[in-house]
């Protein structure tokens, strides 16, 4: 489904991202794990056209991506959640799952898919009046969530969904994210630094060090991996 080719991504002189290579397949949980400052948002803003690639290649279904704006990509049907959440804080519930309808012009999918998300979070249906900045901040986790599925994204990405989240929470929030991979057929790309939690939900993983792809293995072996147990999951 998506592939990047030796992408190059910059902040002005400083370089972020180190000839990226990697692919996601249909249907796959992929996860990309690193410490602070690796890489991993910027290799997602970098696939959701956000900040732009200086070199290289990204390819969505086959087609290159990298040139195009922001909003071209959403309605291909690439989603991003961004770290920290960035709802609406003003909006209401409803009107922040509103906006992520905004592309879409089918009254009655959009009907449905405000059903499925007010299924997976009820706390959200009870709140659709309430306004996103006095949520806590599991429920604007959930509500950022469900706002990108609102869009109906074939490839979601997830930036750091656990950050700042009691224990309890982050387990619901992994377990949702299993259940859309399962029920709605939406292929993910999960960057987070609860290593031990991504990699348990995931098929495949990629470790970034300094802007570059260091490892890669399925998800299972790299929970056993040494150098991955020493370096991000505390053994």
């Amino acid at each position: 489904m998506l592939e990047l080719k030796n992408i190059q991504t910059n902040y002005g002189n400083i370089e972020a991202l180190r000839n990226i290579s990697l692919h996601i397949d249909t249907g796959e949980i992929i996860t990309l794990i690193g410490g602070n400052g690796a890489g991993k948002s910027s290799t997602l803003m970098t696939i959701s056209g956000i900040v732009p690639s200086r070199a290289g290649k990204i390819l969505f279904k086959g087609k290159e991506i990298q040139r195009r704006s922001a909003d071209d990509i959403v309605s291909m049907g690439i989603c991003q959640v961004p770290e920290g959440r960035h709802i609406f804080p003003d909006l209401s519930v409803q009107e922040n799952l509103d906006m992520g309808a905004f592309l879409r012009k089918d009254k009655a999918g959009i009907k449905a898919d405000l059903d499925y998300v007010y299924s997976l979070f009820p706390i959200l249906a009870e709140r659709r009046t309430q306004s996103g900045g006095t949520l806590s901040g599991g429920e604007q986790q959930m509500l950022a969530m469900s706002r990108a599925l609102m869009a109906r994204p074939e490839l979601l990405l997830l930036d750091e969904p656990s950050m700042g989240l009691a224990p309890l929470i982050i387990k619901q929030i992994f377990e949702i994210i299993k259940k859309i991979n399962q029920e709605h057929n939406t292929t993910i790309f999960l960057v987070e630094q609860n290593a031990n939690q991504a990699l348990h939900i995931a098929d495949r993983g990629y470790v970034i060090e300094n802007g570059k792809i260091t490892l890669t293995d399925t998800a299972k072996k790299l929970l056993t991996n040494e150098e991955v147990q020493k370096a991000y999951l505390g053994i």
